[in-house]
């Protein structure tokens, strides 16, 4: 039996699996990583829009490739649709999203709402982020939250989770059956302190991390021996956040204006030699996967490719980290038509002949 065929729940694909001992969720990321395969998650750029399509247009490439899939919650403190937005949508349609909750823009008593949503609708992987300041974005004016920053907002799930209790104490129903996540930098100074930070993380509740962009491979082994001597990597799983860059001249600009990513000269002198430099972009991902792969301690990559979506599933194939296993994929079933058919059939033909036998009736 597959793996894909072992992680999807025969009586629904939107529904959870069954619980597994020493597992905190139900979900799929959390089995693919506790049996030792090495995972790739993305990110779904959240559309400007009310339209579901526009969700699920977006998720449709990733299908096969990625065991999970960030719903990203306003970066760069810019609006989109929202992260539980998007989690409602694809969960009901069986993906695995990982909800990214920032403290930015709610309160405690907004957070552990969403968190309880989140769950309800099916959400078994979250990630606890404080989130970039308002100025950052296009909206400067609104006002930042703060109330929580990524690890007190750890802290808390874990106590919903494992105390099944509130922040005020009271008790849960049913707590919420989450994995929970965390970002790290090894990419921003101070560097020797960020080996001790994942270690905070950890032990405010983290069981998985996605890194920032690695560009600097020899930075990041430094990084992951330091957290090995620390024993963090007995205790958590490391994505290592990867993606290609379009060109030179969008390396050089995101150097310059996305605080805490790191890119090397040599990575810029690379792509400002070769005749493609789109696809030399595509092709330095893929090698730099395959150098962290073989780094003791990494679990798997965090694909990130901003406006070069259609790249995932290319750089995940050449790359070869999946070893010939497919990860979950929505599949077109029999019955999806005769449902679409028949909704149509209601929608319009019936609802037009009562209206006809109405009208008729009325004279």
């Amino acid at each position: 039996m597959s793996a894909r065929q072992r992680d999807e729940n025969p009586a629904g694909i939107h529904l959870p699996l069954d619980p597994l001992p020493g597992h905190s969720s139900r979900g799929r990321l959390e089995r693919v990583l506790r049996r030792g395969e090495f995972a790739v998650t993305t990110e779904l750029n959240p559309p400007d829009s009310a339209d579901p399509e526009d969700v699920y247009n977006r998720a449709k490439i990733f299908d096969g490739w990625v065991d999970a899939i960030n719903a990203v919650d306003a970066s760069g403190a810019n609006c989109h649709m929202s992260s539980v937005g998007i989690c409602a949508l694809l969960t009901r349609m069986g993906y695995a999203p990982i909800m990214q909750i920032a403290c930015r823009d709610k309160n405690r008593i907004a957070i552990q709402g969403d968190v309880l949503g989140g769950a309800a609708m099916g959400v078994a992987n979250m990630l606890c982020l404080t989130g970039d300041g308002v100025q950052a974005g296009d909206q400067p004016g609104a006002k930042p939250v703060f109330d929580l920053d990524s690890m007190s907002l750890l802290e808390t799930i874990r106590i919903m989770r494992d105390n099944g209790k509130f922040l005020s104490g009271r008790k849960l129903t049913t707590p919420p059956q989450v994995f929970l996540g965390a970002a790290v930098n090894p990419f921003a100074p101070p560097f020797d302190f960020r080996p001790i930070h994942l270690g905070k993380k950890i032990a405010a509740g983290a069981q998985f991390v996605q890194t920032q962009y690695c560009f600097d491979v020899p930075m990041f082994r430094t990084f992951m021996q330091k957290a090995r001597d620390l024993g963090h990597t007995e205790k958590v799983f490391v994505l290592c956040g990867v993606g290609p860059l379009a060109s030179a001249k969008t390396a050089k600009w995101i150097r310059s204006n996305v605080p805490g990513i790191h890119i090397p000269d040599a990575v810029i002198k690379r792509l400002e030699g070769a005749q493609d430099q789109k696809k030399e972009g595509k092709q330095l991902c893929i090698d730099i996967i395959n150098e962290v792969k073989e780094i003791p301690g990494i679990s798997g990559v965090h694909v990130m490719a901003y406006r070069q979506e259609e790249y995932v599933a290319e750089i995940v194939d050449e790359s070869g980290v999946l070893k010939g296993r497919q990860p979950w994929k929505r599949e077109i079933r029999r019955d999806d038509q005769m449902v679409a058919d028949r909704l149509d059939h209601i929608l319009h033909d019936e609802i037009t002949e009562t209206q006809v036998d109405m009208v008729k009736t009325a004279h």
